[in-house]
C-alpha cells in the first residue's frame, strides 16, 4: 500500500491510496481535482473510486467536478446524502475493495451527522485510517452535529479499538495548534512536548506532521485519553463523556 499526501486549500490534507500489487487507486476527500490528477498521472495508476469522509466543502467540494473532469465515471463512496456526487451510500462495518487492499467503514457522526472514517488494510499486514474531521493528530473536529457521547463512541469506542500501529492520516494540518491545547490540559506529559518540538520543525520546512499512529495518540490526545485522571482532573470532571464534552467546549475557546 502507497499513501500519497496531496495539501490542498489552506491546510486540508486529500489522500490518494494506492495498491502497489493492481496499480488501483482511490482519493480521499478530492477538493483539488486539478491536482488529484496529476498525482493519478505522475504514479500511473488507475483512479476508480472517491472515498468522502463528510459533506463539508472542503472536503467534498471536488467530487463533482472530479467526475466531470475523469474520462469514465468513478465510485463516490460517502455517508450522507449531502455528499455532491455520491453514488455509493456505506454505513458502519460496510467493506470496500482499492485492489488488493481492504477498506472498512467506520459510521462516527458528530462533527456532522454522517460522518465516516475508512480503515485500510494491505495483504501485508499494513494498516491505516483516514479520519476526516473526527480524530486530529492531538485533537478531534468540533461537535457540529453531534454530542459527546458521539464523539466518546467515534474516538474510544470504535479508533481506540484499531490496532496500536495504524498510521491516521487526518484532514487537515492541525497539529501545532492541537498539541498547544494538548499541553493546556496534561502540562506535565513529556510525549507532548516532544512531539511539538518534532511539529516544529516539521513546518519550518512545509513538510506534513502527518501520519501518526493510534498508540502515539493514546499517549498525547487528551479526547483520546478522558479515562486518565490528570485529564479529568483538568477537565473537573469524574467520567469520561462528561470530561469530553467538557475539553471540547474549552477548546472551542482556547486561544493557544
Amino acid at each position: 500500500m502507497k499513501v500519497k499526501i496531496l495539501p490542498a486549500l489552506q491546510d486540508n490534507y486529500m489522500y490518494l491510496i494506492v495498491c502497489d500489487a493492481t496499480k488501483e487507486a482511490a482519493i480521499v476527500d478530492p477538493v483539488d481535482p486539478e491536482c488529484v490528477l496529476d498525482a493519478v498521472k505522475q504514479e500511473q495508476v488507475n483512479l476508480t473510486k472517491i472515498l468522502t469522509t463528510h459533506h463539508h466543502w472542503d472536503h467534498a467540494g471536488g467530487n463533482e467536478k472530479l467526475l466531470k473532469m475523469c474520462q469514465k465515471s468513478l465510485q463516490v463512496y460517502g455517508g450522507d446524502e449531502r455528499i455532491g456526487g455520491l453514488n455509493c451510500k456505506v454505513k458502519q462495518d460496510d467493506s470496500i475493495q482499492i485492489g488488493d487492499l481492504k477498506v472498512t467503514c467506520l459510521f462516527t457522526p458528530c462533527h456532522t451527522t454522517g460522518h465516516i472514517c475508512y480503515y485500510v488494510e494491505a495483504p501485508n499486514g499494513e494498516r491505516c485510517v483516514f479520519t476526516g474531521d473526527t480524530l486530529f493528530q492531538g485533537g478531534c473536529g468540533r461537535f457540529f452535529e453531534g454530542t459527546p457521547e458521539q464523539m466518546y463512541s467515534a474516538l474510544i469506542e470504535k479508533l481506540s479499538a484499531l490496532p496500536d500501529d495504524t498510521k491516521v492520516f487526518c484532514g487537515h494540518e492541525y497539529t501545532l495548534q492541537n498539541m498547544s491545547y494538548a499541553r493546556h490540559v496534561e502540562p506535565l506529559n513529556e510525549d507532548i512536548q516532544k512531539r511539538i518540538e518534532w511539529a516544529k520543525l516539521r513546518r519550518a520546512t512545509k513538510s506534513p506532521t502527518v501520519p501518526s499512529t493510534i498508540a502515539e495518540e493514546k499517549l498525547w490526545n487528551p479526547f483520546m485519553r478522558v479515562h486518565v485522571a490528570s485529564v479529568q482532573k483538568h477537565a473537573q470532571q469524574s467520567e469520561p463523556i462528561a470530561t469530553m464534552g467538557s475539553l471540547r467546549k474549552e477548546k472551542d475557546n482556547f486561544k493557544g
